[in-house]
């Protein structure tokens, strides 16, 4: 799973094979916390992801959900920035 960003401490992921189940998403990572969010609404679809960490990645998410969603479609990898 390739790391897209890494910011505060939270390392986000997401997976890039056609088995991959929808709805798009990604894995938000913070120590032994792990969450995965939905891409277009930034709910968490599962997890024990800490609200501090979670409300960070749904700032990020909302920034970049375009290009996430981009990625999500064409499986192109790219990094993108850190939420400052």
């Amino acid at each position: 799973m390739p790391i897209l960003s890494n910011f505060y401490g939270i390392i986000i992921k997401m997976y890039f094979r056609e088995s991959e189940h929808n709805p798009p998403h990604i894995h938000a990572i913070y120590g032994e916390y792990i969450g995965i969010i939905n891409i277009q609404n930034g709910k968490l679809l599962e997890a024990n992801l800490p609200i501090r960490a979670l409300k960070l990645v749904q700032e990020w998410l909302i920034i970049n959900r375009i290009t996430l969603l981009e990625m999500w479609n064409t499986q192109n990898f790219k990094k993108i920035p850190p939420l400052t």
